[in-house]
């Protein structure tokens, strides 16, 4: 499972909303939809935060 896919059942998991999700990791609602969609995916700073929030090395 990608990083996106944990990314969103942590979101579905918590009941948080995307813009939720997109304060925690502090960047744009634009950004995490983004990601959702497969538009985009997160860089290495922002891959970072996200396993800091989600607890994996």
């Amino acid at each position: 499972m990608d990083i996106v896919a944990k990314l969103e059942t942590y979101r579905l998991d918590n009941k948080i909303s995307q813009e939720e999700l997109a304060e925690k990791l502090n960047v744009a609602f634009s950004t995490v939809n983004r990601w959702m969609n497969g538009r985009s995916k997160p860089n290495k700073i922002q891959t970072h935060h996200i396993k800091k929030l989600l607890k994996i090395k």
